[in-house]
């Protein structure tokens, strides 16, 4: 939001720097992001002059040039030549002297003593187009005579100077969405800081409205009071439609508001000015003379002012005339409704319509626009005829034409200002230190909130109904606070805290500590938005449509359900990435998923909770190569056994066994291939290679394995886990190696799992090195090579007992396997 720094001081007697000023809007809360210089004339016209012509001569060298000497003032005159064919001698012109920048459209150049066909020049007489007074190019500026020469150009034009504060304003602070409004906050601040009454704050005085010529007026009414509280308007009869006076175009412009003509740019003047959006309708196109606030039946056709025909809800509160929608309440205006330059008779409009109606409905129809952004915050329901009055008073002096009715109001349940009793204790406790109670009521008087009462414990007081997001006691403590500054308040000596023991693991810990495993082993975290498309459910992949949460008021259509899974935000940042030429990922993202609850109706509706349960995932992503490209490692892409791998190792960072769960093949259709680990018959841990369509989908070329494990669940059985520490073995341990001729249906799980049954304590380890599928092994069989390391902790090994160890184990595998010697 832009402020104006010439405007604020129309209400307050400033002069300060301006970047005073801004520290002060700071630390009141309005935080200046950015402090511009503005100048009505871009470049302000530095270095521009009025100058008389002495004399004019045809130029020597050029048919279409003219020599002339012009006198700039102080004695000094220059040789200009000329290539406007209206340059005479006597007249005052405007000249732009040597340094001189100019400014012309989006082009900058400085003028500079030059040679011209022979002849010397030493600046350029101007027009109006060449300095950005106009767009005339015909021919050279010609002022009247009595104008002094040698007087600046930005005195005679009266380019005005402005300092423009662009303020980062919180969604709560709908009073500070206004000139007005941050004036009141600025007055507070200065106040605070020189501990004195020295600024007040002057809001302009409005006439006295009544209708001259009374005609037949527009009558309203509000077919939903809910959405519409109050609803106010006036007839303004033989309007002038046409430019604005400078100083009103100067004031948009300056916080960036293109001016249009003096009607508009007078209800843009006032809502800037207060904080309330007007809207002005042509009176020719209110069919009936009759203002009707209500909402239409769904997929409506209406045509706003852009030209766009839109599809309106059934929701949607709209200003219809008794034919037709004209405008949508609080957003937007109809293209048939606007005011043109043939003009005359205008309706003014000014209401309070409820945010969440506005707010819903800008959504839904993705408009944006200065008067929803104050609605969708919270209006004020008694400024309406102020509004009206002083808009009303502009049109009358500068569009000219008279009042030609009452000022219609349909008001008809008053919004009662809040009440608070606030206590000086609750404001120390809540600040953390003792704020002197005069301090307090200064603040809240300087902010515009009346002491209604008080008492040595604390006062009583009245909100004005512009401070919608005042309701409680703890607002005042933060009103007060935005104004005392939070940088005012001592950081104490020592803080008490009381440190409870918690169950069971660190939640944050652990996940800290993986994150670290992760990030050292060459992973990136990503943290994607937790709003995904409903469209993804269509896709093959962990996510249920019947499951999904809608979010009510989306921000777009692509973001309108709270994400099922973290894959697909992983998908698009591998896509992001592969788009740009970085091809090679390790990527992990710890996050929480939302899936809808399958309750029957009722219930849901009695179950207090919200429908849906959040867990957390932690996922891990893996494409392209497992090697940066080098002379030292040949190219090796990432493959199934770098997925399982990295699962493997958090499980072991976490503590977990992963011989205390089942491992099996999976049946997910999102992967091509892939494992999990169940415990109790539930998945908690799934990998894989994804499925060739899901990365097709998201025109992801390479390979992606992908991993997926339910955070929630690893930390409960971390948080059982212990780690001891083993003495080296005092005996050294031996190693067998077999190789063996299976079924290809049967995996090294299979083989390691009858091992370790068939020898749980001498046997430490059983690793496959090598497989084998081809020649000298019959069809339908592979050949595994396995090494087995076999260890006694009290004693030495003898080999009659490794063989009995080997022959048992071998012994197994060929009654549980079908298994022979190789």
């Amino acid at each position: 939001m832009k402020i104006s720094y010439n405007w604020l001081k129309e209400y307050i007697s400033l002069d300060l720097d301006p970047h005073e000023v801004a520290g002060a809007l700071t630390s009141a809360g309005l935080e200046v992001e950015d402090v511009i210089e503005w100048e009505s004339v871009k470049g302000g016209l530095k270095g521009i002059v009025i100058g008389e012509v002495l004399t004019c001569q045809k130029h020597p060298n050029a048919d279409k040039l003219s020599v002339t000497t012009v006198h700039i003032g102080n004695g000094t005159i220059l040789p200009i030549v000329c290539g406007a064919s209206n340059v005479a001698s006597g007249q005052k012109v405007v000249v732009a002297t040597p340094g001189t920048m100019i400014h012309k459209g989006q082009e900058s150049f400085e003028i500079k003593k030059a040679k011209i066909r022979g002849e010397v020049s030493e600046g350029m007489i101007c027009a109006e187009d060449e300095i950005g007074l106009g767009d005339s190019h015909e021919g050279i500026m010609v002022l009247p005579g009595d104008v002094q020469t040698g007087l600046k150009a930005s005195d005679y034009f009266g380019v005005e100077h402005d300092v423009v504060f662009e303020i980062g304003l919180t969604p709560n602070r709908s009073d500070a969405a206004s000139h007005i409004g941050v004036a009141r906050d600025l007055v507070a601040a200065l106040n605070f800081r020189t501990g004195a009454k020295k600024y007040t704050l002057n809001i302009p005085e409005t006439p006295e409205i009544s209708p001259e010529e009374p005609m037949k007026g527009i009558s309203i009414s509000v077919e939903d009071n809910k959405a519409c509280p109050r609803y106010s308007g006036i007839t303004l009869s033989g309007l002038r439609v046409g430019p604005s006076p400078q100083w009103l175009q100067n004031r948009l412009q300056a916080i960036g508001i293109r001016p249009i003509n003096n009607v508009v740019d007078v209800t843009n003047f006032v809502m800037f000015e207060t904080g309330q959006p007007l809207h002005a309708f042509d009176v020719q196109a209110i069919e009936g003379n009759h203002v009707v606030v209500r909402k239409l039946p769904e997929n409506t056709a209406f045509v706003t002012l852009d030209g766009v025909e839109r599809k309106l809800n059934a929701e949607d509160l709209m200003i219809c005339n008794l034919h037709e929608p004209m405008c949508i309440a609080g957003v937007f205006g109809g293209l048939k409704s606007g005011v043109t330059a043939e003009t005359t008779s205008i309706f003014l409009e000014s209401a309070c319509f409820h945010s969440r109606s506005v707010r819903r409905t800008s959504r839904n129809h993705s408009l944006q626009t200065d008067a929803s952004f104050r609605f969708e915050r919270g209006s004020d329901p008694e400024i309406t005829v102020y509004a009206l009055k002083r808009a009303s008073g502009f049109l009358l002096q500068i569009a000219g034409g008279y009042v030609s009715s009452p000022i219609g109001d349909i008001y008809p349940e008053k919004v009662n200002p809040a009440k608070i009793r606030l206590s000086y204790n609750f404001v120390h406790k809540i600040a953390g230190q003792e704020i002197e109670p005069a301090t307090v009521k200064n603040i809240l008087s300087d902010l515009g909130i009346l002491l209604l009462q008080e008492d040595k414990e604390g006062l009583e007081v009245e909100v004005p109904a512009f401070k919608t997001d005042v309701t409680r006691p703890a607002d005042l403590v933060e009103e007060i606070l935005r104004i005392y500054g939070y940088d005012n308040i001592l950081i104490p000596d020592k803080i008490n805290a009381s440190v409870q023991p918690q169950a069971g693991a660190d939640k944050d810990m652990l996940q800290n500590k993986i994150a670290d495993m992760l990030s050292s082993n060459g992973f990136f975290e990503v943290m994607n938005n937790s709003l995904s498309r409903s469209a993804y459910s269509r896709i093959q992949v962990p996510a249920s449509e019947n499951e999904q949460v809608f979010v009510l008021n989306p921000l777009s259509s692509e973001l309108d359900v709270m994400r099922q899974t973290l894959l697909f935000g992983g998908l698009e940042t591998i896509a992001y990435n592969q788009n740009r030429k970085l091809s090679d990922m390790k990527l992990f993202e710890i996050g929480k998923i939302y899936r809808l609850i399958n309750k029957p109706l009722s219930e849901q509706q009695s179950d207090p909770l919200l429908p849906y349960r959040e867990e957390f995932r932690l996922d891990l992503f893996l494409t392209g190569q497992r090697f940066p490209e080098s002379w030292r490692h040949k190219t090796e892409p990432f493959d199934f056994y770098d997925i399982r791998y990295y699962v493997d190792a958090v499980f072991h960072r976490l503590g977990i066994k992963t011989n205390q769960y089942v491992l099996e093949e999976s049946n997910d259709n999102w992967f091509d291939f892939g494992l999990h680990y169940t415990s109790g018959g539930s998945s908690f841990a799934s990998f894989g290679k994804l499925n060739t369509q899901i990365t097709k989908h998201f025109d992801i070329k390479k390979d992606v394995f992908y991993a997926t494990l339910a955070w929630e669940t690893l930390l409960q059985v971390a948080g059982l886990s212990t780690t001891r520490y083993n003495e080296v073995p005092k005996f050294p341990a031996v190693r067998r190696d077999l190789a063996l001729v299976l079924e290809k249906h049967v995996s090294f799980d299979d083989v390691k799992k009858i091992a370790r049954e068939s020898e749980p304590y001498l046997l430490s380890e059983v690793n496959l090195f090598d497989v084998y599928e081809g020649d000298k092994i019959p069809q339908g069989k592979k050949s595994y090579a396995v090494s087995f390391i076999i260890l006694d902790k009290e004693k030495t090994l003898t080999d009659k007992i490794i063989d009995q160890v080997m022959g048992k184990i071998l012994r197994q595998f060929e009654q549980k396997l079908g298994a022979s010697l190789r």
